[in-house]
């Protein structure tokens, strides 16, 4: 793959007109590691820009490996493999079937043995250049510095008359570095392959930035996003092309895998190609219309990231169904919900697991939530499970509240070994955070839909979904008493959340303030919160890091989700 300058015959041949170009977006959902399977998908959808005249089809960041790869970027063979599998879908773009088409292919590449996040261009079975992103995140979520070593080349390749200029991801959100340098070369489009996660609001931040860099460079832009769940990353799509003016021209829908077809107006050989692929102007042909989509509200994208990281969970890891402790309490029902609409409701089972303590009420609401939604349904007393355990050794206090949970995470796991379901914990943010929960209790399981939404977000969410049944003409799923009621552990008798922790909107604020926006006690006190408050509060969050260290992962929906976002040692004397 040759990056260097052509012959200077190429010339700069500034403002001599526009020239149109199709380009096909590909927002697809590849998979980590499957180098087959996300090949025959990137063909896949190749064909289908083929087929509807696209000159470039444009695909997500590490598309041919999935996204991130972490460690696997340390080993050589998946390096070797990665490369292998570029060479493979290469020799499958034939000019017989793609005619000169363009793909552009996010892949694991390496120089010298160090391992680089890099794109191809490929045209006719011949690989024609490549590009190393520049700008390395090494926050968040993110550890890219560990994993590959920078690029210091920029890439300009002449396509249909139009010199193009490409950026990887972070290349556009760091001031300088390629993007300014490509302003300079005076490009006439620029392609940005993404591996974007989603987070709340995200979609209008990166419309944003994309709008400025159209007008830094003064040409259109083009950006492509994964789609699709990873671990705990969700990849919303949101693809979008502007003009050089910023001015949006098309918008892909979030959450949904697709190819959107776009038209632009380019201008023609502004600048000095690294690579020429093809000098000759396209001849003028007819437009395709441009879809715009709208942006969803806030509960509707957090919604959707939710239902689609549990769905690619299940789906990717092998699993065909799920099941969870159903209590009648709203968490449970809404992680209920959730996965009926990812995986359907006949592979969800719920499984009441009352104890001597468990209202009436909860197990009505368990089964009026089961009889909504369609899911399975069962009753599993733990009672005489506990009593075994309460004859074998005496326990009192919370000793022998957290034996219940246990009993109850025991009896769910040992359920997953039988019947093969993914176990779903039914934790939320708020719990996570201050340590709400019983170890190897309420904690386990494989998947945890809801631990980064706070407890008045779960609220939210469930009136919010049951909105959405009346509206279209369904029973709402969630029992109105789940939502309203007064939440409970129910591990004694006329327990209450609010026995331990103060009500959950005051105290959400305070989480809010301390765990995503790092405030200190001054600034939440600052904010009109009681000190006394917010030092018990900050105790209560910095004790319990070792126990969100053992639990389950789930889907990122905040801008500082526990897990990677948030790493804090669980042995400190620190306190604020």
């Amino acid at each position: 793959m040759n990056t260097k300058p052509e012959d200077a015959a190429l010339g700069r041949s500034r403002n001599s007109g526009i020239g149109q170009i199709r380009i096909g977006l590909a927002q697809i959902n590849p998979t980590v590691g499957a180098l087959d399977g996300n090949s025959e998908l990137i063909l896949k959808f190749a064909r289908h820009a083929k087929s509807a005249g696209a000159h470039i089809a444009l695909f997500p960041e590490m598309v041919l490996t999935g996204y991130p790869v972490e460690d696997f970027a340390l080993r050589p063979s998946f390096r070797a493999a990665s490369r292998k599998a570029l060479v493979a879908l290469a020799h499958q773009i034939t000019e017989a079937e793609f005619g000169q088409m363009v793909l552009v292919v996010g892949y694991l590449d390496e120089t010298d043995g160090a391992p680089q996040n890099a794109i191809a261009l490929i045209q006719a079975g011949e690989l024609k250049a490549r590009y190393i992103k520049h700008h390395l995140p090494n926050y968040g979520v993110f550890d890219e510095y560990r994993n590959f070593v920078p690029g210091t080349q920029s890439l300009v390749a002449r396509i249909c008359g139009i010199d193009i200029g490409f950026a990887i991801c972070e290349d556009i959100w760091q001031e300088g570095g390629p993007v300014a340098e490509l302003a300079t070369r005076n490009i006439g489009l620029l392609l940005v392959p993404n591996g974007s996660p989603f987070e709340r609001a995200k979609d209008d931040r990166r419309l944003t930035l994309v709008q400025k860099r159209a007008k830094q460079i003064g040409a259109p832009l083009v950006y492509v996003n994964m789609c699709g769940g990873q671990d705990d990353l969700v990849f919303d799509g949101d693809s979008v092309v502007v003009d050089a003016q910023g001015g949006l021209i098309a918008r892909s829908p979030q959450f949904e895998e697709g190819l959107m077809v776009v038209d632009i107006d380019a201008r023609l050989s502004t600048s000095d190609p690294n690579v020429l692929i093809s000098d000759i102007p396209n001849a003028p042909y007819d437009r395709i219309k441009h879809g715009i989509a709208s942006r969803l509200d806030d509960c509707e994208e957090v919604w959707q990231a939710l239902v689609l990281g549990l769905q690619d969970y299940v789906r990717k890891n092998g699993f065909r169904s799920v099941a969870l402790g159903l209590s009648g309490g709203i968490d449970s029902a809404l992680v209920a919900t959730i996965a009926a609409d990812a995986i359907g409701a006949k592979n969800v089972y719920g499984i009441a697991l009352p104890s001597k303590y468990s209202s009436e009420h909860s197990l009505v609401d368990a089964a009026e939530l089961a009889l909504n939604t369609g899911i399975n349904y069962r009753i599993l007393p733990i009672e005489p499970m506990v009593t075994s355990y309460m004859n074998a050794m005496r326990l009192d206090g919370l000793a022998e509240e957290n034996l219940q949970a246990r009993v109850r995470g025991t009896t769910l796991m040992g359920i997953s070994n039988q019947e093969g379901h993914l176990i779903l914990a039914t934790g939320n943010k708020s719990e996570l955070a201050v340590g709400y929960s019983t170890l190897y209790g309420d904690a386990v399981g494989g998947f945890a839909p809801i631990k980064d939404i706070f407890k008045v977000d779960v609220w939210r969410l469930a009136r919010w979904r049951n909105s959405i049944a009346k509206v279209r003409g369904e029973t709402p799923p969630i029992p109105e008493s789940s939502i309203s009621k007064e939440p409970s552990a129910e591990l004694r008798p006329d327990q209450k959340d609010s026995d331990s922790l103060p009500e959950y909107p005051l105290l959400d604020r305070i989480l809010a303030l301390y765990v995503e926006e790092n405030g200190s006690i001054d600034a939440i006190v600052h904010a009109g919160f009681d000190r006394d408050l917010a030092v018990r509060i900050i105790n209560l969050v910095d004790r319990a890091e070792y126990k969100r260290r053992q639990y389950p992962p789930g889907p990122k929906v905040s801008g500082m989700a526990f897990g990677k976002d948030r790493r804090l040692p669980m042995t400190s004397h620190w306190h604020e």
